[in-house]
């Protein structure tokens, strides 16, 4: 499958993390846009599937397709930039300061909700029929969805948000070892293989990923979920960017950067000589 070793692709990961900082703000938000919608759609997919068939092991199964193809096209997620970028911060590359890693991360983060809010819109008209009948279904799940994971965490207080803040930091330790894994390979099928394991151990494990938060949660308000606009920021989205924030950089980006890109000098010993 071409294996990349790991000190070759944790030099990818630092030219990747400093190639985004240097795009344009044009294009930063058209390939954020486009991720957004794409993964949204993807986990529209999921969730019909899982509701369909009553397996949400199958629907998790099936969700990596459209992680897969955003990374394959080019596009960027807040979750894999908040990994990547830092690193090329970390090795003092030409032109990444703080300014410009939050300039980043801001723009993706508005091209990701404005593709996914998007594809949230396309998809309350499929299954409302342009909003002139009954919910279906599937609209009826991921309306209890919202709720289950935004008054769901609040009616448990602190325990409730910290548990919230840990889902999102497992989330992103999973989904950037996927943005890792395009990395690993330079074959299509072994960069494919690399990126779905852990995509599809997140998406069953009910982990909080911010950018598919901002397809489920305007949705479920859209159709008909009893959360405000305000449980779904303090009880889910803003908890979940921080956590996804902590999760990636600490246990992916700055674990492969410390052993990998500077890999510390290994250990010497002294002949014994004999007399």
């Amino acid at each position: 499958m071409s294996y990349v070793i790991p000190k070759d692709f944790a030099v990818r990961m630092i030219d990747a993390g400093h190639s985004k900082v240097m795009l344009s703000t044009r294009d930063t938000l058209i390939r954020s846009y486009m991720a957004g919608a794409i993964l949204a759609l993807a986990a529209a997919f999921a969730v019909t599937v899982s509701t369909q068939t009553g397996s949400p092991l199958l629907g998790a199964l099936l969700f990596p397709v459209g992680f897969c193809m955003l990374y394959l096209m080019g596009f960027d997620l807040l979750t894999g930039v908040f990994t990547l970028v830092p690193l090329a911060w970390l090795d003092k590359r030409p032109g990444v300061t703080w300014n410009s890693m939050l300039r980043n991360w801001g723009l993706v983060f508005v091209g990701n909700f404005a593709g996914a809010l998007t594809t949230a819109l396309l998809m309350a008209i499929v299954w409302t029929y342009g909003f002139s009948a009954e919910v279906s279904e599937v609209g009826q799940a991921i309306g209890h969805l919202g709720e289950g994971r935004t008054v769901g965490y609040a009616e448990h207080g602190a325990a409730g948000m910290l548990t919230l803040f840990v889902r999102g930091v497992l989330c992103n330790w999973m989904v950037s070892t996927g943005v890792v894994g395009a990395m690993m390979s330079d074959s299509l099928p072994g960069k494919v293989i690399a990126m779905w394991m852990p995509i599809m151990l997140f998406f069953y494990m009910g982990f909080e990923h911010s950018v598919v938060n901002m397809f489920l949660f305007p949705i479920g308000l859209m159709l008909g979920g009893e959360f405000t606009l305000m449980d779904y920021l303090i009880w889910n989205e803003i908890p979940t960017v921080l956590g996804n924030l902590v999760g990636g950089l600490t246990f992916v980006g700055l674990m492969i950067y410390g052993t990998h890109a500077r890999t510390a000098p290994g250990r010497q010993f002294a002949a014994k000589v004999k007399v």
